[in-house]
């Protein structure tokens, strides 16, 4: 489970720093002003490729493994719950958002199994 939440993150840090609008058009923001685009590579990039790493080198450091694992499961699990938040308040939750919120929970509970 380590080994996939670490790839998921790399995947979505490298496409978020690559390509930031690929991230926000599954959200409905075609278009993204360079201060945006800057954010996403920062927040789902940068973020995501430390996450990614984090996870990865963890193995090679058995003493900081529990603490890193705990740590993005409950990133993981906050994410999950700032969508769940967000569907209360707006009345609904729509495809990508739900995919995303399933994906942050079934990684985040795992995660939390493996410790």
């Amino acid at each position: 489970m380590i080994l996939i939440a670490a790839i998921a993150f790399l995947a979505m840090g490298l496409l978020a720093l690559i390509a930031p609008q690929r991230i926000t058009r599954m959200v409905g923001l075609s278009t993204l002003p360079m201060a945006a685009r800057n954010e996403v590579r920062a927040v789902y990039g940068g973020f995501g490729v430390a996450m990614g790493a984090l996870l990865l080198l963890s193995g090679r450091c058995p003493h900081w493994q529990p603490g890193v694992v705990l740590t993005v499961a409950m990133a993981l699990l906050g994410m999950a719950l700032g969508r769940l938040v967000a569907w209360g308040v707006d009345g609904r939750l729509e495809r990508f958002p739900a995919l995303f919120l399933v994906g942050e929970a079934a990684l985040g509970i795992g995660l939390l199994l493996t410790l």
